[in-house]
């Protein structure tokens, strides 16, 4: 099973960022939106995973304390469109200690550098550089072990465990 750990968004997160994403359609952005259901902020990723409870144990021993996360400027890498995330010291405690237990636990994560960003375009083109930065915030008190699974060829995000 395909996995990651990750902060589900609130519903009123996720409208401010579907009302941008609705922004960059008027601007003649194209490409393969995100579903609003599938939005989130990626913590690690996992892939491919022939059983959950290792992950699962690793999480439990995680501790955090409730931050606020706040949307800003958009940005790529390469033709992938996201919306930032003000960089505060509650997110990188986080993903530090997320990742730190992983590593304590010998599971392996895609280890490239975290930047705090939730995607919302893929195989992006157009011009995204007029979206004005979007608005939104909420607090994050809960981080989730998701599966994904391709069904009739979209992916769906599931949540099966969380701290």
């Amino acid at each position: 099973m395909r996995l990651f750990i990750a902060i589900q968004l609130t519903d009123e997160m996720k409208a401010a960022l579907i009302e941008s994403m609705h922004g960059l359609k008027k601007l003649g952005v194209k490409g393969r939106y995100v579903p609003g259901s599938n939005l989130h902020v990626t913590l690690a990723f996992l892939g491919e995973c022939a059983d959950a409870a290792p992950v699962k144990e690793a999480l439990k021993q995680l501790t955090y304390k409730p931050f606020r996360l706040s949307l800003t400027q958009p940005g790529v890498f390469g033709n992938l469109l996201w919306i930032g995330l003000k960089g505060n010291q509650g997110l990188s405690a986080l993903v530090r200690d997320v990742r730190g237990g992983l590593d304590a636990a010998g599971i392996e994560y895609d280890r490239k550098a975290f930047q705090p960003h939730i995607t919302v375009i893929r195989e992006m083109s157009g011009p995204w550089q007029k979206l004005p930065p979007p608005k939104g915030e909420m607090m994050v008190r809960k981080v989730s072990l998701m599966r994904s699974d391709l069904r009739d060829g979209k992916r769906i995000y599931t949540e099966i465990f969380s701290v």
